[in-house]
């Protein structure tokens, strides 16, 4: 039995009715203590519990900053210049405020991710009881529930109340995180960089009690690798239906429109499809509902009219939705305290006066707090516009696009392509379509990530971002594809079957595809990156924006990638794991594998986790097209755990890499936990944080980094085989730093064997002993450590 308790004391208490002096109060609850394994020795860690253990990992992988500002414009002693070697007003340098900024936005992602779970507990305890269970899969025999949890808080939740408590720390947490960055606080970068690596792993616990709740109270599948297939695409929408499009990653509100149209009987009368994360939990709430698409895809899908009305709730909403809805007349229905739009506030008024307002159009939308009355108003309001707004439903004809595309003035200076993010060459298209040629505007259509800056940077004013989409009208309409549902958590019976091999090499790594939709070339890169990984027997993961991108493209046979490939857990699966807060199932099955199939004691034990999770686990997270906060707190969470992460181009404006010096030797050493002695294994992985200018760069570098020291012979000839043909077959040379990654002659791949020797002799390279390694000098055999499960 344990107690947790809250001990208020007072001096003196004064009332009308009494006087007392000298109270105290103590309040709290017993709880019953039913998990045998021992607690661990960092639960609850505070800001530098596990200082020492990002030490070591920022020795390796040093912070190379890339400054996208070299000013500081913080305080009002600014703004400073950091360039040259100056420092600021508060005696920052360039490579201290770049850490700087790195924690603010990780705290903004991490706070953004527990404010999420707090909203969700809070409802769902308000609507099922505190007394809730947590389930996310006993059924199929997944008793590790909550793992990150488990490692970090150190406790097992087991009801939805418990959430509370976890929850507490995590804010508490975040407070303290974010005030490192007021003026004078910390003033090492690495101290810095420590205190990003906490907010990620505070972001992971957030995530993690955000999705489970969801799970447990909503039944979302449960460890499922059979998910139900759904429809994605704008093709996929009905518009001749009513169409409520919903935007965001707060779920409540949209599950209430689902079950209004159940009680009701409307389901298949009224088409209910989203954008971003809460597309992918409305799905695994309801697979009958349907996903539009990314967060790129909200301009287009808005500006179509197919919605007849808009529901938001929160993060990664475009700021100026309600502009870009009142431009086809839909109706904005804002649901969170975050995201108010500056509507009235209807929450308390009859559901009839709502509809009639928004129907009429005597207001263009409305703040609704209560979720109950939020599907009630979104059904009624759609079923009573859509035949008003037919004319409304239509994506610009060619001719109109032809016509339009005549008063682009072809700037010498083309101000639009220099606001392009990618690039694009819009000019030249916009020409061809004014000559009634609209093959280069429909060539845009799939790179385009819908920011809308070259309209503001237009000096006409012209809807450059409708004119791509009217010129790809045809494609618009064919796309019908789909994504399987986000299955949550893996099993534990999968981590048994897969444990061994991924430890000791034999499955390649398993390759995360996470993160947002600012790709540089389009989603079809994601898809290509998942498909050669999967073909080639890795475990491919997914979650959010690169989930639905990886299920948008089809083979010859008009097969997704979720259609041709297994959702199993296991060698050659690509598994959906759900939207942004199911990012945590990742990181869970990576502490699972040390847990279930190692047996390493979980319970508060952070740095031997992540310590085996380094050595030994071959995974890397490739979050291609990385753009938010919330994007850089989930990679912190990840790099804290000793898993690398690779961004594509515009990740390079998150300010810094972590690299490793794969030249610097002395940099690569660890413990053998058998001898004792420091032995060199190699720059495996060799970087914490990367980012790829192209997609070979990204694949070629994944194959290299899920390289751990751990390997066996059978599983390094594996990854080296794996490593070597992508470095051939995408830059048509062989790799220049395999001695580095051979340490026996039994780690070559058999086949090119006589090949690689044949550069090995030229560098000069020794055998190297094959290690049980750590880096934590505790974990040496003797002084009560573990060693190797081999």
């Amino acid at each position: 039995m344990r107690k947790r308790n809250v001990h208020i004391k007072l001096d003196r208490l004064k009332s009308d009715l009494t006087e007392i002096s000298g109270l105290e109060i103590s309040i709290g609850k017993a709880i019953e203590e039913e998990w045998a394994e021992p607690l661990g020795p960092t639960p609850c860690p505070s800001l530098a519990t596990l200082r020492d253990w990002d030490l070591k990992l920022l020795q390796r992988y040093k912070p190379f900053y890339m400054p996208y500002c070299d000013v500081c414009c913080l305080c009002t002693m600014g703004k400073c210049d950091l360039t040259q070697g100056k420092k600021g007003a508060c005696g920052l340098d360039i490579c201290a405020q770049q850490s700087r900024v790195v924690l603010i936005a990780c705290c903004i992602g991490a706070a953004t991710h527990t404010a999420h779970a707090r909203h969700l507990v809070e409802y769902l305890i308000e609507k099922y009881g505190c007394d809730s269970p947590i389930d996310v899969g006993a059924d199929v025999g997944v008793e590790v529930e909550a793992p990150v949890t488990r490692l970090v808080y150190g406790e097992k939740p087991k009801t939805l109340g418990d959430l509370e408590d976890v929850l507490n720390y995590l804010e508490n947490q975040i407070t303290h995180l974010l005030s490192v960055a007021h003026t004078g606080q910390e003033g090492s970068k690495l101290d810095f960089e420590s205190k990003v690596f906490h907010a990620g792993m505070i972001d992971q616990v957030g995530m993690e009690v955000a999705d489970i709740a969801q799970i447990s109270a909503y039944g979302l599948p449960k460890a499922d690798p059979n998910a139900p297939l759904v429809e994605t695409g704008m093709g996929a929408i009905d518009s001749t239906k009513p169409v409520i499009l919903v935007i965001g990653h707060n779920v409540p509100p949209a599950t209430q429109i689902i079950d209004y149209l159940g009680e009701k009987d409307l389901m298949g009368s009224v088409e209910v499809a989203g954008i971003c994360c809460t597309a992918h939990d409305l799905t695994r709430y309801n697979p009958r509902a349907k996903i539009v698409g990314p967060i790129s895809w909200q301009l287009r899908f808005i500006r179509s009219g197919f919605s007849d009305v808009i529901v938001v709730d929160e993060q990664c909403i475009r700021t100026d939705v309600l502009a870009e809805a009142q431009r086809t007349m839909t109706p904005v229905i804002a649901t969170s305290e975050k995201n108010c739009l500056g509507l009235p506030n209807r929450t308390q008024d009859p559901v009839d006066q709502i509809v009639s307002d928004l129907v009429e159009g005597r207001s263009p939308g409305a703040v609704i707090f209560d979720t109950e009355k939020v599907g009630e108003v979104a059904v009624r309001v759609s079923m009573l516009l859509s035949p008003r707004r037919m004319k409304f439903k239509v994506i610009p004809d060619l001719a109109k696009v032809i016509e339009e595309t005549k008063r682009c003035a072809q700037c010498s200076n083309a101000p639009c392509r220099k606001a392009c993010p990618n690039d694009l060459p819009i000019p030249d298209a916009m020409h061809q379509a004014s000559e009634s040629i609209l093959e280069g505007l429909a060539n845009l259509y799939d790179l385009c990530i819908g920011c809308g800056r070259c309209e503001s940077a237009c000096t006409n004013d012209l809807p450059i971002h409708s004119y791509i989409i009217g010129a790809s009208k045809k494609i618009v309409n064919e796309e019908k594809f789909k994504v399987r549902v986000g299955r949550g958590a893996v099993q534990d019976v999968e981590i048994r079957k897969v444990g061994g091999p991924i430890v000791l090499g034999e499955i390649p790594g398993v390759i995360a595809l996470v993160g947002c939709a600012n790709y540089p070339n389009g989603g079809i890169e994601v898809a290509q990156m998942a498909e050669e990984f999967a073909k080639r027997r890795y475990i491919v993961m997914s979650s959010g924006c690169a989930a639905m991108s990886i299920g948008m493209y089809c083979d010859e046979e008009g097969k997704t990638l979720y259609e041709q490939f297994p959702g199993e857990f296991d060698a050659g699966g690509i598994v959906n794991v759900g939207s942004c807060v199911a990012n945590s199932h990742i990181a869970g099955a990576a502490i699972k594998i040390a847990s279930i199939f190692a047996k390493r004691k979980l319970r508060g034990n952070y740095e031997e986790i992540a310590d085996y999770i380094h050595n030994r686990v071959g995974a890397v997270g490739i979050a291609w097209g990385a753009m938010s906060q919330k994007a850089a707190s989930i990679a912190s969470g990840f790099w804290r755990l000793g898993v690398p992460v690779i961004v594509g181009p515009h990740g390079s404006k998150y300010r810094r890499m972590l690299l490793g010096r794969k030249d610097k030797v002395k940099d690569w050493y660890a413990y053998d936990t058998r001898t004792g002695e420091k032995v060199f294994v190699g720059p495996c992985p060799e970087h914490l944080f990367y980012a790829a200018e192209t997609k070979e760069e990204a694949m070629v570098m994944a194959a290299k980094l899920c390289m751990r020291p751990n390997d066996t012979p059978r599983g390094r000839a594996i990854k080296l085989y794996n490593y070597i043909d992508l470095h051939k077959k995408l830059y048509g040379v062989m790799p220049d730093d395999l001695h580095l990654f051979v340490r026996r002659d039994a780690d070559l791949p058999i086949t090119i064997k006589d090949e690689v020797m044949k550069i090995l002799k030229e560098k000069d390279w020794k055998e190297n002993v094959i290690p049980d390694p750590t880096l934590l000098p505790r974990l040496i055999r003797g002084k009560g450590g573990l060693t190797d499960e081999r």
